[in-house]
């Protein structure tokens, strides 16, 4: 008889972390009406809106 192994990676492994923000509400009601407008999720909404900030950030000095 052969053992059925199931493999599952720790938490964080996969690149991500977990954070905790605070946010306004009206920001995160338009945040909620993205994600269900494209059916995504308010994660993913959130990642999208981080990663195109954070590329067109530019601080003066």
């Amino acid at each position: 008889m052969t053992k059925n192994t199931i493999r599952i990676s720790r938490r964080g492994d996969d690149g991500f972390r977990i954070i905790s923000v605070r946010i306004r509400e009206s920001t995160l009601s338009k945040i909620d009406d993205a994600a269900e407008k494209s059916n995504r999720s308010r994660n993913e909404i959130i990642n999208i809106l981080l990663v195109h900030g954070i590329e067109a950030l530019e601080i003066e000095e």
